[in-house]
């Protein structure tokens, strides 16, 4: 039994002629014949009843067309929310750590589409939380950073939940801080420098594992410690506070106002930040579309994308 079959009942019944519904398929008349005798075979039963007033249900043909509608009702629905739809509605999501650069890109590809509805979702979260969405598939891409220190838990996440890394560039350790903290001055700074200022971290909930953090040297002890969920909260401690947190470098003054800077930290501890992506799905047009804005930010910022010649 296929849906096309019962696509050819429907049609019969509400022509109410094996003619008529020929004509409105774009069928021959003993093509659709054929396909309905071979599914009467199938199911053991005869459907319809053949008068000379047209072509009606036979008791067993309506038990079976009960059961048939629902069927052709879930293929209408999905025709409408998908098939019909698809050239307007658009779909994307992406689950990152927080970086300035995934929010520029994410808002410059809203800004290229072009129709009337679409849903897309940018999900700053926890470490833990980007496999989580990508096993489930509820997000088509993940960015995070792999450095010596996580590797190992990063790549045995990547295999149980069947993902992959793709770098994308190598940063350099930075320590951003607000433009009005006296280090804000030098050309570098030392890990000593820090040790009176409030040190800021995201949270990585209940699990918390010095591996998930977004910050390198996360088993360091600090003096004055503050964990934080969002990347707003963040910059505003580092301005009220003058509280520090270490990064890759990369900041935007469309997105902090100017406020924050980042200083290179005297530290040989590199980052290599990637794309995530499930291993059994194919990047859509959009994907592969956001990956190309990503890509054209991060070299705005004077990083070199592995694996590109200049």
């Amino acid at each position: 039994m296929r849906i096309k079959q019962l696509e050819y009942l429907e049609a019969v019944i509400q022509t109410g002629s094996i003619n008529e519904a020929a004509k409105k398929l774009y069928l021959t008349q003993p093509s659709l014949s054929s396909a309905i005798r071979s599914l009467e075979k199938e199911m053991g039963i005869k459907i319809f009843q053949r008068t000379n007033t047209g072509t009606t249900l036979t008791v067993d043909g309506r038990e079976f067309m009960n059961y048939a509608n629902q069927i052709l009702d879930q293929v209408h629905l999905l025709d409408d929310r998908f098939k019909k739809q698809q050239a307007q509605h658009q779909a994307f999501a992406v689950s990152a750590q927080h970086y300035a650069f995934v929010v520029n890109a994410f808002v410059e590809l809203i800004k290229n589409i072009n129709t009337p509805s679409y849903k897309f979702t940018l999900r700053e979260t926890e470490t833990e939380n980007i496999f989580k969405d990508l096993r489930s598939f509820q997000s088509e891409l993940g960015i995070l950073y792999i450095n010596n220190f996580n590797k190992q838990v990063i790549n045995k996440l990547l295999r149980e939940y069947e993902l992959t890394f793709t770098p994308l560039f190598v940063a350099k350790p930075h320590v951003f801080i607000s433009r009005y903290n006296p280090l804000a001055k030098r050309k570098s700074i030392a890990l000593d420098d820090l040790v009176d200022l409030p040190y800021l971290s995201f949270e990585q909930g209940e699990d918390n594992s010095f591996y998930f953090s977004e910050e390198i040297q996360s088993t360091l002890n600090h003096q004055k410690e503050i964990k934080v969920s969002d990347r707003a909260t963040i910059f505003n401690l580092m301005v009220g506070l003058n509280g520090y947190t270490i990064s890759s470098g990369i900041i935007s003054s469309k997105l902090n106002d100017d406020k924050i800077v980042a200083i290179p930290l005297q530290l040989n501890d590199p980052i290599t930040l990637g794309v995530v992506q499930h291993s059994h799905a194919t990047l859509s047009q959009l994907g592969q579309e956001y990956l190309r804005l990503l890509k054209n930010h991060i070299r705005g910022y004077g990083f070199k994308i592995i694996g590109e010649d200049y």
